[in-house]
């Protein structure tokens, strides 16, 4: 493309920042950017029409963290790590909520529960024995219990009569979040272009030149926060993972309001102006799941319509009206990366599912490593 020269001057001249990935991380750091150097030129670069991956795609669950996720994690992490993981995801959502208003992101307080599939009684029966231990993992943080059992108020079929609450979790509406960020970026001056790929970068001495699949230019500083794209950036630490999604229509007078988690975390759910979103089920298929493509699958959409009938809506007629796919970055560890990668070049990835909760605070560490 040849670009004329008020294209070069006001877009590609004199760049300080290039963040490639305008989801949560990537407005986040840009946002802080805007703080930290008032009179910087940043550019944000973003493959899809809108951003790709999974923050526009979200189910818009405000949760750091189940029962039966935190005993997972104690398996592979100490309980340090597991601390600061979910101190990260709950300072993270406050920053999110600061940062926004929570009238912005339409922030609803329901709460968060678990629930236990018949089936997996000896793990329902774990989870329960260990609400005190995890209560008092948590409790420096909240200051009180975080998890308590409750006895099941939603007339769930197939599942155990009591779930796991949690009081300190709840729910977000994922696209007028991202309208939110984009609009306070653009009054923070930011430059957004959509539909740019990034395919090659080389570092020069102190600067870096960028090629996209219409542009070349050249930026002081390179930062990523492609997430679930990001495995070639950071040999492989991060993979990603396909999640699927469908949404009913309307349904009246539904009784369901919170957000939810069954099947070790596996599946979820929530209420939705009057419908139930539903998704999960990447565990029937971890290889076919480790993907970039945001098609989907007969085999989990089935699966998922399965759990509609059978467990969360087995005696209310339901028609599904949309599903859809997102893009999570996962790895062997859910601790995000963020770190410098070269001179001038830095990334902030593998929000390990929990994107909502702790985007914005990734894209704050990585815009303060700069």
């Amino acid at each position: 493309m040849q670009l004329s020269y008020w294209e070069i001057k006001n877009w590609f001249s004199n760049v300080d920042f290039t963040i490639v990935g305008s989801g949560i991380v990537g407005l986040h750091a840009a946002i802080r950017l805007r703080e930290r150097f008032p009179k910087a030129k940043i550019i944000l670069l973003e493959k899809g029409v809108l951003p790709q991956g999974a923050s526009t795609k979200n189910a818009g669950f405000a949760c750091f963290g189940s029962v039966s996720e935190i005993i997972d994690d104690l398996k592979t992490h100490t309980e340090e790590e597991v601390i600061q993981l979910i101190q990260k995801r709950y300072a993270g959502l406050q920053l999110l909520r600061n940062n926004l208003g929570d009238a912005a992101i339409d922030y609803q307080p329901l709460g968060g529960y678990e629930l236990f599939l018949k089936e997996d009684e000896a793990f329902y029966s774990d989870c329960v024995s260990k609400i005190p231990f995890i209560n008092d993992i948590v409790r420096p943080l909240f200051k009180s219990d975080v998890y308590a059992k409750v006895t099941d108020s939603f007339q769930f079929k197939n599942t155990f009569e009591y779930l796991i609450f949690n009081a300190f979790e709840g729910q977000i509406d994922t696209g007028n979040m991202m309208q939110a960020l984009l609009k306070k970026a653009a009054l923070h001056d930011i430059l957004i272009l959509n539909n740019q790929t990034v395919s090659q970068y080389q570092e020069l001495n102190d600067e870096i030149e960028v090629v996209t699949n219409e542009v070349s230019f050249k930026s002081k500083k390179l930062i990523f926060t492609t997430n679930g794209f990001a495995s070639e950036l950071t040999k492989n630490q991060v993979k990603p993972a396909r999640a699927q999604v469908l949404i009913t229509k309307p349904i009246a007078n539904l009784h369901i309001k919170g957000t939810f988690h069954l099947d070790k975390g596996y599946s979820y759910f929530r209420n939705i102006n009057n419908r139930i979103l539903l998704g999960g089920g990447r565990n029937l298929d971890f290889e076919g799941e480790t993907t970039t493509s945001l098609e989907t699958s007969e085999k989990i959409q089935n699966h998922l319509e399965d759990l509609l009938k059978n467990v969360i809506l087995p005696t209310t007629p339901f028609e599904i009206e949309h599903r859809w796919s997102g893009i999570m970055g996962i790895g062997n560890s859910k601790k995000p990366i963020v770190q410098q990668v070269s001179n001038n070049v830095y990334c902030g990835v593998r929000m390990g599912g929990m994107g909502v909760a702790i985007g914005s605070l990734i894209g704050k560490e990585v815009a303060d490593l700069v």
